[in-house]
């Protein structure tokens, strides 16, 4: 009995089993799901979890990855506005956007798909390229480069067919390489070493203004202390001429103080340092020594009448 129960159970499980792989599958995260019925398309599943389905042949699921996937053109020329060759790699970021169309057109074949869009790609980027001039790519000046610009035109340029027609949504492209036909690497190079002479005359000439603005500058600032020390210098010399001349009258009103006070200076200035003098006592301002001890004895003899 307990045989039979066994063997009863185990052929419910494995009948459940059976089932579960009949009627039911599961759609992970990183999937998207197209269900089919009869070949046919029937629904898209983007939820994931385990989901119910009718038995192979009546539906058949095919699963894709909806993850970001990129995609590389290769190395190849192409011309720019300006009849410039040049060679350039783009690349792209993809994701599947409708399933249904995706399968339809590709029949889920990954590779399929990007050959496909490798031909958008590549129809895209020459358009592109054709409407830029060559120093939009290849400039030695930064501002000059439109490599933003460039890459938005490639993706709208594509978007709108790989979505409609491929179900595939493009999010960006970009420029992975650029390189020059080797006639023209030297013609480009000497047009950069051109560019780059320009570039230092023009910094050169900027210098030299500036240099001259400064020297300008000081120079007026030099004549303008320079009058204001000479103004200076005259209202000075005005005032010892004024302060002088009322010497001059005191002077001469007294002239003997004047002939004193100048045979003091005198004096002063022959005895500043220890020196020997031999002069004649007559000698002027030599003479004041003898005045002064006359003086001396003078006032010696009023004090002793006293």
């Amino acid at each position: 009995m307990n045989k039979r129960l066994i063997s009863l159970i185990t052929g419910i499980i494995l009948l459940l089993i059976f089932a579960s792989i009949l009627f039911i599958f599961q759609v992970r995260q990183s999937e998207v799901a197209v269900v089919t019925t009869f070949g046919s398309y029937s629904r898209t599943i983007e939820e994931p979890g385990m989901q119910f389905k009718m038995p192979w042949p009546i539906q058949k699921v095919y699963k894709f990855d909806n993850r970001l996937q990129s995609f590389e053109r290769k190395f190849e020329q192409t011309t720019t506005g300006d009849a410039k060759p040049l060679i350039i790699e783009v690349y792209v970021g993809w994701r599947i956007s409708d399933p249904r169309i995706f399968l339809e057109r590709f029949n889920g074949d990954v590779l399929k798909a990007e050959r496909n869009l490798e031909s958008l790609v590549r129809d895209a980027k020459n358009s592109v390229i054709g409407q830029h001039p060559f120093r939009d790519l290849i400039s030695p000046r930064e501002e000059d480069l439109k490599f933003d610009d460039i890459e938005s035109e490639i993706v709208e340029a594509i978007q709108s067919e790989a979505k409609d027609g491929y179900g595939m949504q493009v999010e960006f492209a970009g420029i992975k390489q650029l390189g020059l036909p080797e006639s023209n690497t030297q013609k480009v190079f000497e047009r950069m070493r051109a560019d780059r002479q320009r570039l230092v005359k023009q910094y050169q000439g900027e210098g030299e203004s500036r240099a001259m603005e400064i020297r300008s500058r000081a120079e007026a600032e030099s004549t303008r202390i320079l009058n204001e020390a000479r103004a200076k210098a005259i209202e000075i010399e005005g005032q010892a001429e004024a302060q002088a001349n009322e010497y001059y009258k005191v002077f001469q009103e007294n002239p003997e103080l004047a002939e004193l006070l100048l045979g003091l200076e005198a004096l002063e200035a022959a005895t500043r340092e220890k020196t020997t003098i031999v002069a004649d006592p007559t000698t002027p301002p030599f003479n004041l020594f003898r005045e002064g001890v006359k003086a001396l004895g003078e006032n010696k003899s009023v004090g002793d009448l006293k």
